[in-house]
């Protein structure tokens, strides 16, 4: 099932992907056909009959409140500047993601696989591989949250497999790639824009995703709004049941930009507070990401040299985070 929730010009389509977990191929391949279109034409789209209990839905809601609702103190006791790995909680205005805009209006915690210290990447020192950061002032909060973090672990893996089938790959062919991934989940929280504020103030500033994709999870406040190809900003507004999934910029590199990453900004104007969770999926440090052979010919050789993921995602850190790491 596809259908539309803008104009047929401006369109985000809603994609049944029941069909990637069918042991029937051709229905595979069916639902593979429109991740394809939608990835090269929109590179966002819905998901639906996406396999994910909704009472967890509910749950990573009520503890992302939970989490938001602390003292400052109290979410400063886990802040991203006692993490050298990028984990924890982060401030209002910490983060820049529109390098012409100002500081985003929004809070944050950010949260991946949790690594002991005999974990062979932590030992080998690998950039952003390590421990979590977890307050200690709300019981069950953890649970939770890792319940919800390995849901969509595995739903990402769905999609990437479905993604190989629509590049024309073999079905498991970003399976080694992926198995020992660096994903990360991140609860955000945007309060009311403020009725003053300027035209370089955002909840979000416009940006792409840096990783292969990602899974969103937004409230009913809505507010994402899509950059198109005419360069219209369109509302990605809220469907129930669905989750809001982007390509990334690792992806497009993948697909030799066949696969668009699209921008994206947030401003939350719906007069309450907003809160949404993202889910962005990253292979394996260490994978490299050259262009696919399906997606480059003697007429179009590829446009980027091959890059590890790592060494792409820690540009992509150093990039936004250059205002308040003094770069």
């Amino acid at each position: 099932m596809v259908t539309s929730v803008l104009s047929p010009i401006h369109t985000i389509p809603v994609i049944d992907i029941g069909g990637l977990r069918s042991p029937d191929w051709a229905e595979r391949k069916a639902v593979a056909a429109h991740l394809r279109k939608a990835s090269h034409e929109v590179g966002f789209f819905y998901i639906a009959n996406h396999g994910i209990d909704a009472a967890l839905v509910d749950q990573i809601f009520a503890e992302s409140h939970r989490f938001f609702a602390l003292p400052d103190a109290d979410k400063l006791e886990i802040s991203i500047q006692h993490s050298p790995i990028s984990r924890g909680y982060e401030p209002l205005k910490h983060q820049t993601l529109d390098l012409n805009a100002a500081p985003d209006l929004k809070e944050s915690i950010y949260i991946g696989l949790h690594r002991g210290p005999d974990d062979p990447l932590v030992q080998a020192n690998t950039p952003n591989h390590g421990p979590n950061l977890y307050s200690r002032n709300l019981p069950g909060w953890r649970e939770v949250v890792e319940q919800y973090f390995a849901a969509m672990l595995n739903l990402s893996y769905q999609l990437m497999r479905g993604l190989a089938l629509s590049l024309d790959l073999e079905e498991h062919h970003f399976d080694p790639l992926a198995d020992d991934p660096m994903p990360i989940l991140r609860l955000l929280h945007y309060p009311p824009h403020p009725v003053q504020a300027d035209d370089r103030t955002w909840g979000c500033g416009a940006h792409t995703d840096w990783g292969c994709l990602t899974i969103l999870l937004q409230d009913a406040a809505g507010r994402l709004e899509v950059k198109t190809a005419s360069g219209d900003w369109i509302a990605a507004e809220p469907i129930p049941d669905t989750f809001v999934i982007n390509i990334g910029d690792m992806m497009a590199r993948w697909t030799n930009d066949y696969y668009q990453s699209t921008p994206h900004r947030v401003v939350n104007r719906s007069g309450g507070d907003r809160y949404s969770v993202p889910f962005f999926f990253d292979i394996n440090y260490h994978a490299l990401v050259e262009c696919l052979p399906t997606c480059q010919s003697e007429t179009n050789p590829p446009k980027y040299p091959p890059i590890t993921a790592g060494d792409h995602i820690v540009e992509m850190y150093q990039k936004t985070y250059q205002r308040v790491m003094g770069a």
